[in-house]
């Protein structure tokens, strides 16, 4: 086969007035189509094809792996704190 695959996993934080709100996001993404996204607002990986769905099933039910995930916003919000002095304020 002589296919060209691109899988990407993309991590996302967003900040709403500072470090107050932190929202973070990852997307899995092959071939252009998002399979599945977890959101710190919802607590849990949500999947949007059929193979992306088992997958988040299966991350789903280790706890090891959403107890990681949800832990990110707390390494978003350092990130934020070191950032800070450095970024333009708006």
């Amino acid at each position: 086969l002589t296919g060209v695959f691109q899988m990407l996993v993309k991590q996302e934080c967003h900040f709403i007035n500072g470090t107050e709100k932190v929202r973070y996001l990852v997307r899995a993404i092959y071939n252009r189509e998002q399979l599945l996204m977890f959101d710190s607002d919802v607590g849990h990986y949500v999947g949007f094809t059929p193979y992306g769905e088992r997958i988040a099933k299966l991350w789903n039910s280790d706890p090891a792996i959403l107890e990681n995930a949800r832990a990110q916003v707390d390494a978003c919000r350092h990130n934020y704190e070191l950032a800070a002095p450095y970024l333009p304020v708006r």
